[in-house]
């Protein structure tokens, strides 16, 4: 009898499982507990931003400034009656060290302004240089002299000008020409005279001008053809002297090892400026300075 009831239960439980159940097996809550959300405060969580406060620029400045003053001064000679002052505290004195730094530095990075009188020099200098220019260059510096006639034909010049310095380089002498050779000679100091000198007795001062306008021949011959110097579009040049006084000669120093090689340097960058460069090697008219000029030639410039 107990074998079959066991058997009656097992049938009936798989029989029971064999069917899904409709509802899921959840606890039921006990009469009085209610669930009520728990609420975090978010405020309290988040930490709160550390922003810098500006410092009392005015007070701290009238500060710094005080402690200089009385740093100047000196410490307090104390009297009979108070004892003397205990030695400053190391780290008082770094911090006032720094302080008077933070405030002072900025200050001392301020450029200086330059005294009036040094302007009104350089202002009145530029304006000389421009009332000295001409042919348009304030570099060029002399004055104009306008048309030179001639009693000779071909010999004359239509805008000459009179040049006493060019790159603040003097003259030996006030050279006339006209503006296109006097830009010429501005090319060549600039670019060949002034570099082949370089640092050499420290620069190039002065050029010693031989010749410029001069109605005469070509080398002075009867019969010859009316010079380059006679249309105000030619200048010799004998040497040159430097600003520690050491002279530099074409007649003298183009042999030479340095001063040769310097007079060779800047005769080279001559041509092409001008349209005839005449040196040493070109014939026994020129051994003793160089002839420049910006004769017009269609077949380029003539360099011997």
């Amino acid at each position: 009898m107990m074998r079959g009831l066991v058997c009656a239960l097992m049938m009936g439980a798989t029989a029971v499982s064999a069917f899904p159940l409709e509802t899921s097996l959840r606890p039921v809550a006990r009469p009085g507990d209610e669930v009520k959300p728990v609420l975090v405060a978010t405020e309290a969580l988040t930490p709160p931003m550390l922003r810098p406060k500006a410092r009392p620029a005015s007070d701290h400045a009238a500060q710094v400034l005080a402690a200089i003053e009385a740093s100047k001064a000196g410490p307090p000679v104390p009297t009979a009656s108070e004892p003397a002052a205990t030695s400053p505290n190391p780290h008082d004195a770094e911090e006032f060290r720094v302080a008077s730094a933070a405030f002072v530095l900025p200050q001392a990075l301020r450029p200086i302004t330059r005294p009036h009188a040094i302007t009104q020099k350089a202002i009145l200098r530029r304006q000389e240089r421009l009332q000295g220019s001409v042919c348009g260059d304030p570099a060029i510096q002399g004055e104009d002299v306008g048309v030179i006639l001639a009693s000779t034909f071909g010999c004359g010049v239509e805008g000459a000008v009179k040049i006493k310095s060019i790159s603040g380089v003097a003259l030996s002498q006030r050279s006339t020409m006209d503006c296109t050779t006097a830009q010429a000679l501005k090319k060549w100091v600039d670019n060949g005279l002034s570099p082949a000198v370089g640092t050499m007795g420290g620069g190039v001062a002065k050029i010693d001008v031989m010749g410029h306008y001069v109605c005469r021949t070509r080398n002075n011959q009867p019969g010859a053809k009316i010079s380059e110097h006679g249309r105000g579009r030619a200048v010799d040049i004998g040497g040159f002297t430097l600003r520690d006084g050491t002279r530099i000669s074409v007649l003298n120093d183009w042999s030479k090892k340095s001063k040769g090689k310097v007079l060779k340097a800047a005769y080279s960058k001559a041509c092409g400026t001008f349209g005839t460069t005449l040196g040493p090697n070109a014939n026994r008219y020129h051994r003793d300075h160089f002839h420049f000029d910006t004769a017009r030639y269609r077949s380029g410039s003539y360099c011997r």
